[in-house]
């Protein structure tokens, strides 16, 4: 009898059990987007939008994981409560951590134009989960450069110890660089702040990682709320390009979400495994906030070019940093 009832008990924790094995996608509940997934020390991290009206996109969550597998929430790392100068459109977090402290760059207000209060943020806190308070008091780029709306900012950290912001919108992207306390940009050698590095196809949303000495420069194209929304990608020899698209890795299935992208990606350098992390809209859904926040494998051909990536309902299995 005591056998019968470990094999009946077996049986119903089957399905959760091969649950834990895997991420599964979404990575957590809720509507989320443009995700910045990093590591800091042990851990995972995943900072999205919250994905809804403009109205309501007023505070950021961030997420934490030590496997890939379970998460846990950090509700309202910033809003805009501690940034006075933003009131909508808190979105596409990025951040880095600098002599202890951490760094988090956002958009707010979705300006149209130089007349607008908004733009491009920055706000710190002494942990990864804040809460963060804002740095300047005011935006740290205001301005259209370049015809780049300034939107959808990366944060990227060179060899050398550089940091540099790429961002833009509407078609544009520009690179600049960090000065030593984040308040402001120092000038490129030909006396410019603001660099335009805009690759074909390139939409919004870009990102930027190192590999065997090269940079690879991601990209999204296409529109957000519809169904055809990509993930591109260049290789280069430096930071600043030039960025010559290779091709796009992130595409929707049709039989299991549609408008994949807006991403990031994360190296588990112990295993030398590659994750890239990106929204996408359930099939079942119309509206064009209800986004989810996944996670799948990203790999790359013996020459070194990304692999398209396969969209999947398990995401990734159990990876410890």
């Amino acid at each position: 009898m005591k056998i019968f009832r470990l094999v009946i008990l077996a049986c119903l924790l089957s399905p959760f059990l091969s649950q834990a094995q895997t991420s599964g996608n979404p990575i957590f509940p809720g509507w989320y987007a443009d995700p910045e997934a990093i590591v800091f020390g042990k851990t995972y991290w995943v900072y999205p939008t919250y994905s809804a009206k403009y109205k309501e996109q007023v505070f950021m969550d961030a997420f934490s994981s030590k496997d890939l597998i379970t998460w846990k929430k950090h509700p309202r790392i910033i809003d805009t409560a501690s940034i006075k100068w933003a009131n909508k459109a808190m979105w596409a977090p990025s951040i880095t951590e600098k002599d202890g402290k951490y760094y988090l760059f956002f958009g707010a207000n979705d300006i149209q134009s130089d007349k607008e209060i908004g733009g491009i943020g920055v706000a710190v806190a002494d942990k990864p989960e804040g809460p963060f308070k804002d740095l300047l008091g005011k935006p740290l780029i205001d301005k259209f450069h370049n015809k780049a709306q300034p939107i959808d900012q990366f944060v990227f950290k060179d060899k050398d110890g550089q940091y540099y912001l790429i961002y833009g919108g509407w078609s544009h992207c520009n690179i600049a660089k960090l000065n030593k306390d984040f308040t402001g940009f120092e000038t490129f050698a030909d006396g410019s702040t603001f660099k335009e590095i805009t690759p074909e196809g390139y939409t919004e949303g870009p990102f930027m990682f190192m590999k065997d000495g090269k940079y690879y420069f991601m990209w999204s194209e296409g529109g957000w709320t519809g169904p055809d929304y990509f993930v591109a990608y260049a290789v280069a020899d430096s930071p600043m390009g030039p960025f010559k698209r290779v091709g796009r890795i992130l595409t929707q299935d049709p039989e299991i979400a549609k408008g994949a992208g807006h991403h990031s990606v994360i190296h588990n350098a112990k295993k030398d495994e590659w994750y890239i992390v990106y929204h996408r809209r359930p099939i079942t859904e119309k509206d064009g906030n209800h986004r989810v926040t996944c996670i799948d494998l990203m790999t790359f051909d013996k020459n070194g070019l990304i692999n398209p990536v396969k969209i999947t309902k398990e995401g990734v299995k159990k990876s410890k940093l």
